[in-house]
């Protein structure tokens, strides 16, 4: 049981380190700790072999290991693997793998459920949870690394922050993660990690202010207030005009460009009065933008837009230079194509 205990991920090292000189150890062994705790990461103390039988005790009676285990593991006809990941506390998220010949991209979890609830979203659908803690965050990451080496034969090249949760609203565990993913050895640059964000512009703003060089993608689906209101009720908070400021913001801070997540509803967002909409929003900042097909959730509501809609639209972005590109779904025969991760 864990009640009584305190994470030892979320330990700030010189915490970590006082706590050992007040119990009679040498200094040196917080980093011996912290190696097995990032470095090297271990579900339990004693896996730390470098460490006395006494050592492994104290930290046992006084810590526990947030750590994460694959729970189940499921392989869609089209390559990708979806993995349900058991938490310490019983609590489950869902992580991605989807390979493509030139990279292996990591689609991790930041929080368990969502709060936001967006019309067209199965996570949107279970409510928040908790968010994650960077060390599980950083499991996720090692999980599927390893997991990639096994069934590929590749490492990770790419991770996006676009599973289960809302990562800019848990910025400062999905921050501490980053920080441990490009340091702890697994190799991987910020220019290989994208935050997808539903729109939080305050976060934004601050994301720009931390200079973490990763990418950004905003979701969103609708350059129309009024409509992307009703399937995204953040934009009523987050309006289309202060987002629009804080992506100016974050394009004059980092010169980085921005990707916009456009899903085409049938008879929704699908039109060229939509397109136009979209041209003009991206107007001022360096950006391209992804039409995504909508992968079914089981919501009558919304339907993936005809492939002619879907041509005259890209068409009339390309004629008014737009960067776009359109997004195939994959995995959808296991639930883990966008939007679909709900811990079946």
């Amino acid at each position: 049981m864990n009640e009584n205990k305190i994470n030892i991920r979320q330990v700030d090292g010189n915490i970590l380190q006082d706590f050992l000189i007040k119990k009679g150890q040498k200094k040196f062994r917080q980093t011996q700790i912290e190696e097995w705790l990032w470095e090297n990461p271990v579900i339990s103390f004693s896996q730390m072999t470098n460490l006395s039988l006494s050592i492994r005790k104290l930290l046992e009676d006084n810590f526990f290991i947030d750590s994460v285990k694959i729970d189940k593991t499921q392989i869609s006809n089209d390559g990708t693997i979806k993995n349900s990941f058991k938490l310490y506390d019983n609590n489950k998220i869902e992580g991605v793998i989807i390979p493509s010949p030139r990279r292996i991209t990591a689609c991790i979890s930041s929080q368990v459920g969502c709060s936001l609830s967006c019309k067209f979203c199965a996570t949107g659908k279970l409510s928040r949870k908790r968010n994650l803690s960077a060390g599980e965050i950083f499991d996720q990451v090692v999980l599927l690394n390893k997991q990639a080496l096994k069934e590929h034969n590749k490492p990770l090249s790419n991770i996006v922050y676009m599973g289960m949760g809302e990562p800019l609203l848990n910025y400062s565990q999905v921050k501490k993660s980053i920080l441990k993913i490009t340091s702890e050895g697994l190799g991987l640059s910020t220019s290989r990690i994208t935050i997808s964000t539903a729109g939080i512009a305050k976060m934004i703003q601050q994301l720009a202010d931390d200079k973490l060089r990763v990418k950004l993608a905003l979701s969103l689906h609708a350059a129309n207030d009024e409509k992307r209101s009703k399937i995204m009720p953040i934009n009523t908070q987050n309006s289309l005009s202060s987002l629009k400021e804080s992506l100016l913001y974050y394009y004059e801070k980092t010169k980085q460009f921005i990707t916009l997540e456009y899903i085409i509803f049938k008879n929704f967002n699908d039109k060229i009065v939509d397109a136009k909409e979209l041209t003009s929003f991206t107007k001022d900042f360096a950006c391209k933008v992804n039409i995504i097909e909508y992968n079914s959730i089981g919501i009558k509501d919304f339907e993936m837009a005809s492939e002619k809609n879907v041509v005259s639209f890209v068409d009339y972005l390309k004629q008014k230079n737009v960067v776009v590109n359109i997004r195939r779904s994959r995995g959808k025969d296991i639930d883990a194509a966008c939007g679909q991760l709900a811990n079946k």
